[in-house]
């Protein structure tokens, strides 16, 4: 049961916008979950009457609430302010933890000092599991991605397997990878001070890419242990502003190209950058599609 934060080992932090039925149920499974845990929501965009509600329901949680939204990663180091436990729970409002998920991944960063941050196997509603894993981004992630043509057609092939380890289901134990989804991370306070946090140039999306590259540049490890475990309904909070999540995520992704690639990929930056335009136009065109296929 969440308890105060100067005494909690785990400070969980969640960022919400305009998501309040999935954040009931998410903070309803952290009642469930084991050892000491504080609470801190940070509610972009607060509707006041949600807001209240929410605080009468779990009057051990500590919700914060904001007249704008500020993003994704603005929050998390908003949240990250609000305790001074040893440990960071990065959580969606539509992720729910399974019974003893933080506590698995608290203890076994406490057991391996040198990880800066682990992330649990996240499954869809529908059981299927979630690319939560990833290696940093490259030229073939272009091709072989989360969402690219090539992964949903052939999810087996070479590339798609480097890209997207966690698709694996018979990884059974834990195993390093580049970098954990911030829907659910486990972040040691140490490891994140350290690096001073989320990079607040990203609104929304490829933050956790960046700070988990940074970790690893830092001498941090960075760990997928899918014996924990979690489901992340996904796109709860985007769905309210679609076209501007579009916006986000391709802003983001060239943020993080420009700002992690070496010396000779900065010359493709202009292709990249036309690339990503070419894509975001196709995927608003798509979007616009679906809308009058409901309409």
């Amino acid at each position: 049961m969440p308890i105060r934060p100067e005494a909690a080992r785990v400070a969980v932090v969640i960022v919400n916008y305009q998501s309040y039925d999935e954040l009931h149920a998410c903070l309803r499974s952290l009642e469930q979950a084991c050892g000491a845990l504080s609470v801190v929501v940070i509610d972009h965009d607060s509707d006041r009457r949600a807001a209240d509600a929410l605080s009468r329901t779990f009057p051990h949680v500590r919700v914060e609430r904001k007249d704008g939204n500020h993003g994704f990663a603005a929050g998390i180091n908003n949240g990250a302010r609000e305790s001074t436990s040893p440990f960071l729970l990065l959580l969606n409002p539509d992720c729910v933890l399974e019974k003893n998920a933080c506590c698995e991944l608290a203890d076994w960063m406490e057991a391996h000092p040198e990880v800066g941050a682990a992330g649990p196997r996240i499954r869809n509603a529908d059981g299927t599991v979630q690319p939560s894993a990833r290696r940093f981004p490259d030229l073939t992630t272009a091709i072989a991605g989360r969402s690219s043509w090539l992964t949903r057609v052939l999810p087996g092939n070479p590339m798609s397997r480097r890209n997207l380890p966690a698709r694996d289901p018979s990884i059974a134990s834990a195993v390093e990878v580049d970098w954990v989804s911030g829907a659910c991370m486990l972040v040691r306070r140490e490891a994140f001070n350290a690096i001073g946090g989320m990079d607040e140039g990203f609104f929304l999306y490829w933050e956790d890419a960046d700070f988990c590259r940074r970790l690893k540049q830092a001498g941090w490890r960075t760990i997928y242990l899918p014996s924990a475990g979690a489901t992340h309904i996904g796109g709860r909070s985007s769905r309210h502003a679609a076209d501007a999540s579009l916006e986000a995520f391709h802003r983001s992704a060239y943020r993080l190209y420009r700002k992690h690639a070496g010396p000779a990929a900065q010359l493709l930056s202009p292709l990249v950058f036309v690339g990503l335009r070419a894509r975001l136009a196709l995927m608003k065109r798509i979007v616009r599609r679906q809308r009058s296929t409901h309409d």
